[in-house]
């Protein structure tokens, strides 16, 4: 009888404990796709040297999000992370004096956007037109425009009523105070890159942009050496009248930071390396100092197989996981982007030290380009862009905006939407192949391609450039900016505000300032000729 009750009390000490020492069932959020990683928005100090992980757990939500069904020709992706299609019938911001691409504003400290007596100013990579759309980018110059304040939308010309000020640096000076930060003056071209600038106290700004010399043969238009680019900054000095706007000043370019091989790849770990894009901005937690993010890629030669289980991000028991072995051998390896911070170590702004990247996304993407930080109800916002071809193997997601939000500039980034990043996306069909953008693919949407170089202002404002609208047997290419849309934020989630405009387009080029610059408004004296 005791060996009996022995018996039943060791049966039911195993029955309570068993369902304890078990493991929880896996539950997937999306049947046939991994959950993405989980991430704590925890805040760390700036320098260090936590960096989040965009994971490819995180980046395979896209798909998930994907109609399999939608037809060719339609939109897969939901609307509220879809920009509205932009009608293949656009006005030009220059009246055809110049491309335009990449764009910013003037800003302050907080990143609002300030008018200046009165005009709204705008920066942008301009190039000639009598240069091939694509071949811009190795000709690419600062250019400025400049509108009246104030004026509602509706009651300005339908392409956004800017003027076109011209090239921010006299072309004189490209090729001698601009080029001079390089040792070797061997190079085929020289050009100039996306930044930001900062209207300082009066009329001082400061002008971050990337400077950058190709060494290309004048025959086969090889490199015959990797690229160079440079984070560089200028000081000039802003003017406005009855007229408009002009500046002088920007003689003197300072280099801030080349990439360093140990945080940052390098052009001889890799030849194809991504640095540029500085944004700078001012901490509130961390009063006094002066922070900048921009693109970078983890510094590791570009052979090797560096991604680990981390960068892949699955839980615990995932059957859809991947295993490291299978995307090391993909050559995912080549996709190492990343989000670089620096810190400026001067009130000139002149010395800056790199701090550890607060984001990675290796074997996830190449490029997170033009990284800002948004600000907004105590959280961080950092935002960046990513083309849909520079996913690495078995990830796919639209031309657009991503998004990650933490408790600070250095956080545990949770990426917006479903853990998947993507706030913003061009109308895009992921059953369909991509194409180019001078040759969009058969099938696909004909947004596909529609805008770019996305920049994030208050109020969840949100510009670009158009680069092609159309069908592969139908398409128009761009090179002005499209219409702004507004994203409606809320803590990790976003969706495109289809109240604003008219279906969810507002004004093309439409960049308006929040705020007035604190200046007297007395015009300024026009320099004498």
């Amino acid at each position: 009888m005791a060996a009996v009750v022995a018996a039943v009390l060791v049966a039911a000490t195993v029955a309570t404990t068993a369902p304890a020492n078990a493991a929880e069932p896996f539950v997937p959020d999306h049947a046939g796709f991994p959950n993405p990683t989980e991430h704590s928005q925890q805040a760390y100090e700036p320098e260090s040297d936590f960096t989040s992980k965009w994971t490819r757990a995180d980046a395979m939500q896209m798909k998930a999000m994907s109609d399999p069904t939608a037809p060719a020709g339609e939109n897969s992706m939901p609307e509220d992370v879809t920009m509205p299609t932009v009608p293949q019938d656009f006005p030009d911001m220059s009246n055809d004096e110049v491309w335009v691409w990449d764009s910013w504003t003037l800003t302050d400290g907080s990143s609002d956007q300030p008018s200046y007596k009165g005009w709204e100013v705008l920066f942008s990579l301009v190039a000639d037109r009598d240069l091939g759309f694509d071949e811009r980018h190795l000709y690419a110059r600062l250019g400025y425009f400049f509108r009246k304040a104030d004026i509602p939308d509706d009651q300005r010309p339908e392409n956004g009523g800017w003027t076109y000020g011209g090239l921010v640096f006299p072309e004189n000076d490209v090729t001698s105070s601009s080029t001079a930060i390089f040792e070797d003056r061997s190079f085929s071209h020289y050009t100039q890159w996306s930044g930001s600038t900062r209207l300082m106290e009066d009329d001082k700004l400061r002008l971050f942009y990337t400077s950058v010399a190709f060494f290309r043969d004048p025959v086969t238009n090889a490199d015959t050496k990797p690229y160079d680019p440079r984070l560089v900054q200028t000081e000039g000095r802003i003017f406005a009248d009855e007229t408009g706007v002009w500046f002088t000043g920007f003689r003197d370019q300072h280099e801030l930071l080349k990439a360093d091989g140990e945080y940052y790849q390098n052009g001889e770990q890799n030849p194809f390396f991504n640095f540029r894009d500085p944004f700078t901005f001012e901490d509130p937690a961390n009063p006094g100092e002066t922070y900048m993010v921009f693109e970078g890629n983890t510094a590791v030669p570009r052979e090797n197989r560096a991604c680990t289980a981390d960068d892949l991000g699955y839980a615990e028991g995932d059957p859809e996981a991947e295993s490291l072995d299978e995307v090391l051998e993909s050559g995912a390896t080549y996709q190492m982007a990343n989000v670089g911070l620096a810190v400026s170590e001067n009130l000139a702004m002149t010395d800056w030290k790199f701090l550890p990247p607060i984001l990675s996304a290796n074997c996830v993407t190449d490029q997170t380009e033009r990284p800002q930080i948004y600000i907004e109800d105590g959280k961080y916002y950092l935002f960046t862009i990513s083309h849909r071809g520079t996913y690495a193997w078995n990830i796919d997601g639209p031309e657009g905006v991503y998004g990650f939000v933490g408790d600070g500039i250095r956080s545990d980034f949770q990426p917006m939407n479903q853990g998947s990043g993507l706030v913003l996306g061009n109308p895009t069909n992921l059953n369909i192949p991509r194409g180019d953008p001078f040759a969009p693919a058969v099938g696909q949407h004909p947004g596909h391609f529609q805008s770019y170089s996305h920049y994030v202002m208050p109020d969840g404002l949100v510009q670009s450039f158009i680069d092609t609208i159309g069908t592969s047997d139908d398409f128009t290419r761009g090179g002005t900016l499209a219409p702004t849309v507004r994203l409606d934020i809320d803590g990790s989630n976003s969706r495109v505000d289809r109240s604003y405009g008219v279906d969810g387009l507002g004004g093309w080029a439409d960049v308006p300032s929040n705020l007035a610059a604190n200046v007297p408004s007395t015009p300024d004296p026009r320099p004498t000729p």
